[in-house]
């Protein structure tokens, strides 16, 4: 259609049409009673949009986010009003923590039922204020495109969120003019001055242990290249928060892995004793530092962000660099100079040393018994570099974070501001969707509870996801927090459940199998990797099986647990 051609359309084929046009191919969804016109546009745009159908919105939320995660594009969701409007808060607010692109398209009643109590009507903008970077409820069909269009643009602008647009009935039913644009760009972000840029470098050049510590926006931005270039320029060592997992090859030498609470060790220990931390797309969480008070107080600290909020809010830092991150790295590299830290090479060395020996000594007397380390050896051993681990949230998430091994960006989905239970199945199905490889859900019994519904989608599309559930009867870890904080006052953590997750599976109509030796699980891995659709492993763990290392709440560095026997 030429760009000059108007066309009279409902507001649904609106709709659609501007989503075609936005470069969306893939949508995620539930039909209900304010949506059906989108629903009507969505048959007749058949072959030019694909449309999954989820088991419950709240799936097909996180199955957008998880299509995000894992191509950058801003996933699409679509619910009715009332519940399944409210049923995308949780999906949302994952998304708006985690600075995940998403756009939801939501109905509502009739513009002459609004404010009524109308049956499902529900003020859904306001619900979701808080947890969207902004939302539109859109009365006017000849706004609707532009709006969608803007919702698109600040939705992948500078730190990317969800966006949230509410449309009447009436405007999903009523004509109005359709012209085609082109796709829209992200807002142009603000340059950081040369003044910040000249201190940073003169820090940098200064620093004998420099650490570079990266997060999510760093990789989002794709800039995984330019850091490790930048990590060999100033001799420098590479340590994450959760949200950077994926970001560097687990293989590169430089890159030392996930600090803080539950990071590992050479990476927490080198950030203590980094004379330089120097902070890209990350927000300094509690998770990561620990005690604030205590956090880096030999360092220098360097921020840069996209989000002017994030600036010494968490931690006072010396130099705050706020604009696009890409640009304000880039010069900050270029007017590096090259150096060498023999000594740093060596404490480092040491350190990642001594975090072998720390999981040696861990693992040295376990004899056959079935670990989490040993399940990630197999899983490293069997998947290849384009596979995509998706999780739920536990201490399943965390043996990922620790063990997993990535060679590929964007390889990773999982929830980490929100810490959302039974986000996993929904991600990993969108994620597939997305890139059409193979993707392995990593969740625990308590998790894949929440929302294990998502297996008949998984069922209905035939998705290539191998669920391996660590299934330890317990919310293993709040059971573990109750172990090591609470004198083992086990309080609703045991499950005690019936569940059958083999037999609940088959009833789903995938293929599932229960494990209890490592031996059985490699076989039963190997076999699901070659499964054409869904393949859940039910793997018998240890209920005592813990998390470590642990920072303890409220603790430093210094506090950090390496060791402890759990359990009654």
């Amino acid at each position: 259609m030429p760009t000059e051609y108007r066309e009279k359309m409902t507001g649904a084929q609106i709709i659609i049409e501007t989503l075609i046009e936005q470069g969306v191919t893939d949508v995620f969804g539930y039909p209900g009673g304010q949506v059906l016109d989108i629903y009507d546009a969505l048959y007749e745009a058949q072959g030019r949009i694909n449309h999954v159908l989820t088991a419950h919105e709240q799936g097909a939320a996180h199955a957008a986010d998880g299509y995000s995660r894992v191509t950058g594009k801003v996933g699409v969701v679509i619910a009715t009003s009332g519940p399944g409007a409210t049923n995308l808060v949780t999906g949302i607010a994952t998304a708006m923590l985690d600075s995940i692109p998403m756009v939801a398209i939501t109905g509502n009643v009739s513009s002459s039922l609004i404010g009524k109590d109308s049956f499902q009507e529900i003020n859904i903008t306001g619900v979701t204020m808080p947890i969207t970077k902004h939302n539109y409820f859109v009365t006017d069909v000849n706004e609707l495109a532009d709006t969608i269009r803007e919702a698109f643009q600040i939705a992948k602008s500078g730190r990317p969120g969800p966006v949230l647009v509410d449309v009447t009935r009436d405007v999903q039913a009523a004509f109005g003019d359709y012209t085609k644009k082109e796709i829209v760009e992200p807002f142009l972000q603000d340059i950081a001055s040369d003044d910040d840029i000249d201190e940073a470098v003169k820090l940098i050049n200064e620093s004998q242990r420099p650490y570079i510590y990266i997060g999510g926006g760093a990789a989002g931005a794709g800039m995984t290249k330019a850091i490790m270039e930048f990590a060999e320029k100033i001799d420098g060592y590479i340590g994450c928060s959760f949200m950077g997992l994926s970001a560097f090859p687990n293989s590169y030498n430089r890159f030392l892995g996930m600090q803080g609470m539950h990071g590992e060790y050479a990476s927490s220990m080198a950030n203590k004793a980094a004379d330089l931390i120097i902070g890209i797309g990350v927000r300094f969480s509690d998770r990561a530092t620990g005690n604030v008070d205590k956090y880096a107080q030999k360092a220098k600290i360097i921020q840069l962000d996209t989000d002017i909020s994030e600036i010494n809010k968490n931690v006072k830092v010396d130099v705050g660099i706020i604009g696009d991150i890409v640009s304000s790295f880039s010069r900050i590299a270029e007017r590096c100079n090259k150096n060498k830290h023999p000594q740093w090479q060596v404490l480092v060395e040491a350190l990642v040393e001594d975090s072998k020996m720390i999981l040696e000594t861990v693992e040295k007397n376990v004899g056959e018994k079935m670990t989490p380390k040993k399940i990630f050896d197999v899983i490293n051993d069997v998947k290849d570099k384009d596979t995509i681990i998706a999780t739920d949230v536990g201490q399943h998430q965390m043996w990922t974070a620790q063990f997993a091994k990535f060679e590929r960006t964007r390889r990773f989905a999982s929830s980490g501001g929100l810490g959302t239970m039974g986000y996993g199945l929904g991600a990993a199905i969108g994620a597939q969707i997305a890139s059409g490889d193979r993707v392995v859900l990593i969740t625990g019994d308590g998790s894949f509870g929440m929302n294990l519904n998502e297996l008949a989608t998984a069922v209905s599309y035939n998705v290539p996801v191998v669920i391996v559930l660590m299934n330890n009867g317990s919310l293993g870890m709040v059971r573990q927090w109750q172990t090591i904080f609470y004198e083992k006052r086990y309080s609703s953590t045991v499950l005690d459940r019936k569940t059958d997750f083999v037999k609940l599976t088959e009833a789903f109509g995938a293929k599932a199998c229960r494990v209890k030796t490592i031996d059985e699980f490699r076989q039963a891995f190997e076999t699901a990797m070659q499964t054409d659709g869904p393949y859940l492993i039910d793997v018998v763990i240890d209920i005592n099986e813990s998390v470590l290392p642990m920072l303890p709440p409220g603790g430093s560095i210094d506090d950090i647990i390496v060791s402890r026997k759990l359990g009654g």
